[in-house]
């Protein structure tokens, strides 16, 4: 569906500045932004994916990935065709990368679907939600109003004026820090590091959950100094925010080899130096996937892929052995 797209500015001669994202596409007439999903109609900015559904599924909170937020829980998970990134090594290529049929979903059945599943809300994710920044701003607050949550997997690629608008109405992020070194994002992404990093340090200051991941590709951001600067970053902005260090496959126009379990060894410990909470999330290295309390080191929540057991938690997210407050977001 085709609406009128918020945040851009008219030129002389017809031409468009988006400001939405900070690619910020300077586009004549008939052109498209790099997200192709916004684009110039005679003078105005429109975007025609409002509501188009390039997939939908029921997931386990954890495959966000989020592990400090409703444990446990399944979600409903929402995502649109295409993205304002164009990595090299994209995981969902097929969709973020490509113009494929989509299914329309009106802000309104979000909540029925979402109820009729034992969801407990909607997540944006699988390509790159905030290029659906109109859609989520009209469906996020009927989501809300049925008492469920709002949940955004992200590039964090978002200029701070539209981020400030949207922060109320999301009660989780995941960010994907890519790298930590601007030339990886230019090179690797299309994109630049530091408005990534300026939304991190804008949703950590929000009300907002926040956990982050690193797809760690050998070659490109795998040595210790890429470590080092990630941890250093992450434990600037708070230390208790959770990561997740995630293992590389070949796909799209990248061949570098797997991510070996040594790697994601060596960066756990370097990590570990830096942050409270690290996770090793899609390849199993024993005592890498539990929560731990950060006082006591007793296991809270532990986790084989997918199955997990709260195990150390009291009724008020509290640690059973040391009373400890987890700071993990439960069910009540």
């Amino acid at each position: 569906m085709i609406r009128d797209a918020l945040y851009f500015e008219r030129l002389e001669e017809e031409v468009v500045i988006c400001h939405l994202c900070p690619a910020e596409c300077r586009l004549k007439p008939g052109r498209r932004g790099i997200c192709r999903s916004r684009h110039n109609d005679s003078g105005s900015l429109k975007t025609d994916n409002f509501g188009e559904t390039v997939t939908i599924a029921i997931d386990p909170i954890e495959k966000k990935p989020l592990y400090h937020f409703h444990p446990t829980a399944n979600i409903v998970s929402v995502g649109p065709n295409g993205c304002n990134f164009s990595c090299r090594h994209c995981q969902n290529w097929d969709i973020s990368q490509n113009k494929v049929p989509t299914r329309y979903i009106a802000p309104e059945q979000l909540p029925e679907i979402a109820s009729e599943q034992g969801s407990i809300g909607i997540a944006y994710t699988y390509t790159e939600p905030l290029i659906w920044y109109e859609y989520i701003l009209e469906a996020a607050p009927q989501i809300k109003n049925a008492g469920l949550l709002n949940v955004l997997v992200s590039n964090g690629y978002i200029n701070p004026e539209p981020l400030t608008d949207l922060l109320p109405l999301i009660d989780a992020w995941n960010i994907d820090l890519k790298g930590m070194r601007p030339e990886f994002y230019r090179r690797v992404c299309k994109a630049r590091l530091e408005p990534v990093m300026e939304v991190i340090r804008m949703v950590a200051a929000s009300p907002a959950h926040l956990e982050l991941t690193n797809l760690v590709i050998p070659g490109y951001n795998d040595s210790d100094e890429d470590f080092h600067r990630l941890g250093e970053f992450i434990a600037s902005v708070d230390p208790a925010v959770p990561l997740h260090l995630s293992a590389y496959h070949p796909s799209y126009k990248m061949d570098a080899p797997r991510t070996p379990p040594e790697t994601l060894l060596r960066a756990y410990n370097i990590l570990k130096e830096y942050l409270v909470h690290l996770f090793v999330g899609n390849m199993e290295i024993p005592g890498c996937s539990n929560s731990n309390c950060p006082a006591c080191g007793e296991i809270l929540i532990e986790r084989s892929g997918y199955r997990v057991r709260v195990i150390g938690l009291d009724d008020n997210a509290h640690c059973r052995n040391c009373g400890k407050d987890s700071a993990i977001i439960c069910r009540v």
